[in-house]
């Protein structure tokens, strides 16, 4: 059974920057398409950005495009989120999740937290000044 470790995030002033980890356990974290999702206190859990497993193919929400970069390291099973020019906005738990048969599309992002079984433990984003 894969498993998902997240780490990253904390505190940090708007315009800052941070980078979120999400490691596999096992060396087939590599045929998963992997995500990231995100919960603001009081709302639902939307999708921020996903990655193919080949790592060819991503996709991102339109708030974050342009501020948001997703990557992966296979040799490492580590899939990162590079969040740049953060605002308060962006202030939420973050969370990753993978799927071996769903491929990183625009429903994956919308539709995802409705079927995706694997999840990260959850990394919490805070935006202020």
């Amino acid at each position: 059974q894969l498993h998902l470790v997240q780490s990253g995030g904390g505190l940090v002033q708007p315009g800052g920057s941070l980078r979120l980890s999400c490691t596999a356990s096992e060396f087939a974290g590599d045929d998963y398409t992997i995500g990231w999702f995100r919960q603001a206190p009081g709302r639902e859990r939307e999708g921020v950005s996903c990655i193919e497993d080949s790592g060819s193919i991503t996709f991102y929400v339109d708030s974050v495009k342009g501020r948001f970069t997703i990557s992966r390291d296979n040799a490492k099973n580590t899939i990162y989120l590079q969040m740049d020019s953060l605002e308060p906005d962006d202030t939420a738990v973050y969370y990753c999740a993978a799927d071996s048969e769903v491929h990183c599309a625009p429903g994956f992002l919308k539709y995802g937290v409705r079927y995706l079984k694997l999840w990260g433990q959850g990394t919490p984003v805070t935006v202020s000044s």
